[in-house]
């Protein structure tokens, strides 16, 4: 299904369930919830492919994939890679205060925005 024809049509919900099915159809696996959505995000703007990373570097893959969509709001802007090739973003404005279920959908949005502009399926 192509959901940028009806993006305007459906919920932020609505939108999150077609783009996890297609993940999970494209990939194989059960559907991904929005931590699992974050670290594969992570790992693709990591570019270094799938490999054994330790629980302290899938938090940071998570945080590079928020920064990244968010960057789409200007919120965070890329600043370059560390010797190692992983990404450094710097906070360019002040993030919304808002509730734990806004924030979820404020990054499912932002994550449906990513696949739109990033992904080539």
């Amino acid at each position: 299904m192509d959901l940028s024809r009806f993006k305007d049509q459906l919920s932020i919900e609505q939108q999150w369930d077609v783009l996890t099915a297609k993940i999970s159809r494209n990939m194989g696996v059960k559907k991904p919830d929005l931590n699992a959505v974050l670290f594969l995000i992570g790992i693709q703007e990591l570019g270094q492919g799938m490999q054994y990373f330790s629980k302290e570097e899938k938090q940071d893959l998570m945080h590079i994939a928020i920064c990244k969509v968010l960057s789409f709001s200007g919120y965070y802007e890329l600043v370059g890679l560390d010797d190692n090739g992983w990404p450094h973003w710097e906070l360019k404005k002040k993030l919304p205060f808002i509730d734990l279920l806004s924030q979820e959908d404020f990054l499912k949005m932002h994550i449906i925005e990513y696949f739109e502009k990033e992904v080539q399926w």
